[in-house]
């Protein structure tokens, strides 16, 4: 359980959360929502406890499991199955295990032999104590569930694609327990569509409380049966004791309402200090003038704060510059992890104001075809050929192409150097950093804020071919929106990866090339049913 009482939340100077108090028990299953920037991955990670509010308490009944946004495995050497067993302390009794069976099979003499067969049996009891092989077959049901392939299981957690390591990292938190509060901010990133089924099912059934910050309007409606809804023009939380459908129209009502008693309550007011001034100019009528305006002044400050609009990005994408018919190629690309093929044999040709989509499952090498593409990452083989005009700009999956210990600004200025100070923080105003926002470390931005930053960072790049990564990730509707309005109206090229059928219809693409094996085609409508199970 988890208690909040009083809670103050800020980013930097500005106030996200005040007075803010709410109890998560077992049984909850809460939805955190909101706009990007209103706060929600900053109370998620205080409610995790990775951070302190600026004032009140939270405080911790039992264990916590947190999924960040940004979530890294520890030690990217440990096995997938090593990284989950983790959660309950079993990965040291399994490693434990096979060093002794090692030591066993390469003992030279008795004693080293009974050595061995000691620290065997030691390991063993450590290892049954926690769950034995019964908990190590229900962290790889859980893993197959996520999606993640059996062969994976024995591989480096560092070999594997990011989607891929984000499922690892949910497979370990949902492994922990079913008694302990969850914490998951946005845990459906890179899920297919049997995978999304799975994890409903197991939050549906799972006993503990539950919060959860997702975009995935689908997930919420089948899960939650509570809302918190952070407001952040009036820094407060609006909480909804009801599912997903209801918390809609419950919402929509509730403005409605706050709308008819503020117009009421300013009309009633208005007449109350009008009359206030008519009489205060008598001696004999002056007290009660007074007691009238004070009367006025009350009923107002008693009203809800109003909802005002939230801003929305005004998200564009660059004016591309001239360039060959063909600016971007390439032959033969192969690229290995750990001995394991992830691309072979791709061959590519980008045409001026063409549109790919790149489509595969989670670990077929979609986002590593992008990044040596990009220049992040160099082939093992073959070559990437750069035509005559060439300007490429990079979105990628993970934010890669953010220096997460500089500030926002000069982020910005290392994207697009050739602005001015003033003309940087106007670009930036347009993506909804405005005053101290700019001055904000970007490894503090939520998961939503990285996106609009990176894609500022292209607004003055000249780019005529984007390399678009899930470009739509962690977005709420509204910036989402914003976003697939761009890729829509850009004129130059985009070679994209997404799960997003909405971003792939805002494409319009010519072709589509299938990973891993690396077969291109026109596109057709008969592609669509590999979007989401890609």
């Amino acid at each position: 359980m988890i208690t909040v009482r009083d809670a103050e939340l800020r980013a930097g100077a500005r106030l996200l959360l005040s007075g803010v108090s709410f109890t998560v028990s077992p049984g909850d299953r809460i939805g955190l929502v909101g706009r990007n920037g209103a706060g929600k991955t900053t109370l998620m990670t205080a409610l995790a406890g990775r951070s302190r509010p600026a004032s009140g308490t939270i405080t911790h009944t039992g264990p916590v499991g947190f999924l960040a946004q940004d979530s890294r495995a520890a030690d990217p050497a440990a096995t997938v199955t090593d990284r989950i067993l983790s959660a309950r302390g079993l990965d040291g009794a399994l490693r434990a295990l096979r060093k002794a069976e090692t030591a066993m099979a390469d003992a030279a003499d008795a004693t080293a032999l009974e050595r061995a067969m000691r620290a065997y049996a030691r390991a063993d009891a450590a290892f049954q104590a926690g769950g034995g092989y019964a908990a190590e077959a229900e962290a790889a049901r859980v893993a197959a569930g996520l999606g993640l392939p059996e062969h994976a299981l024995a591989e480096p957690v560092g070999t594997l694609s990011g989607g891929q390591k984000r499922r690892v990292e949910l497979a370990r938190i949902l492994f922990a327990g079913t008694d302990r509060t969850l914490l998951l901010d946005e845990p459906t990133n890179h899920l297919d569509a049997d995978s999304l089924a799975w994890l409903r099912t197991f939050l549906q059934a799972h006993q503990g409380g539950l919060v959860v910050i997702s975009h995935d309007t689908a997930l919420l409606a089948d899960v939650v049966n509570r809302v918190f809804h952070l407001d952040a023009p009036r820094a407060t939380i609006d909480i909804h004791n009801t599912g997903w459908h209801t918390y809609l129209g419950r919402r929509d009502a509730d403005e409605r309402r706050r709308t008819r008693e503020r117009t009421s309550a300013e009309r009633k007011a208005a007449a109350l200090h009008a009359q206030a001034d008519r009489m205060k100019a008598r001696s004999a009528t002056a007290t009660m003038a007074r007691s009238m305006a004070r009367r006025a002044d009350r009923m107002l400050a008693g009203l809800e704060p109003s909802r005002r609009t939230e801003k929305t990005a005004r998200i564009r994408l660059p004016e591309p510059a001239p360039c060959g018919r063909t600016p971007l190629g390439a032959i033969g690309l192969a690229k290995s992890y750990g001995g394991r093929r992830v691309l072979a044999g791709v061959d590519l040709a980008v045409d001026r104001g063409s549109r790919l989509v790149v489509l595969g499952l989670n670990g077929a090498g979609k986002t590593t075809l992008l990044r040596v593409l990009a220049g992040a990452e160099r082939p093992d083989g073959g070559r990437v050929v750069h035509g005559h005009g060439l300007r490429l700009g990079y979105f990628a999956q993970e934010h890669d192409t953010l220096d997460t210990g500089r500030t926002v600004l000069e982020n910005l200025g290392l994207a697009a150097p050739h602005l001015s100070s003033g003309e940087a923080r106007r670009v930036l105003g347009a993506f909804l950093f405005t005053g101290d926002d700019a001055d904000k470390p970007a490894g503090v931005l939520s998961g939503g804020e990285k996106t609009r930053l990176a894609l500022a960072g292209l607004v003055h790049s000249g780019a005529n071919v984007l390399l678009l990564d899930e470009p739509t990730n962690n977005l709420d509707p509204a910036s989402r929106d914003e976003v697939l309005g761009a890729v829509g109206s850009y004129p130059g090229a985009i070679v994209m990866v997404t799960h997003d059928e909405d971003a792939v219809d805002a494409l319009r693409p010519d072709r589509v090339l299938l990973l891993p094996d690396a077969d291109e085609d026109l596109w057709n409508e008969d592609y669509r049913d590999l979007i989401t199970l890609a």
